[in-house]
């Protein structure tokens, strides 16, 4: 009786970790244009548009937008300090290029 539950548990076993298998090769298959994606930001569609019209989900079209933003929020608040930083750095970028 044990014998058969061991066996039955390991086939259950098998049978998840090749279904996992085969979810991740699927997932692997379905790359993300990103250059689609961006083609229809920017003729000014909303992310749910742009995930119905190629068949991708929102968080493809996020992760699109992120990754042409050049990263995280992080580099977006530094782009909005940089004006400044851009000054202050205006004198400092003069005189570097010319000392060498």
């Amino acid at each position: 009786m044990i014998k058969r539950i061991a066996l039955g548990v390991t086939g259950l076993f098998s049978v998840a970790v090749l279904g996992l298998e085969l979810s991740a090769a699927t997932a692997y298959a379905n790359k993300v244009d990103c250059g689609k994606v961006m083609a229809e930001v920017s003729a000014g569609k909303k992310t749910k548009e742009i995930a119905k019209d190629l068949s991708i989900s929102t968080s493809s079209v996020y992760r699109c937008k992120k990754k042409a933003s050049g990263g995280t929020s992080m580099a977006k608040a530094g782009s909005k300090a940089s004006p400044a930083a851009s000054s202050a750095a205006s004198p400092a970028a003069v005189t570097s290029p010319a000392s060498h």
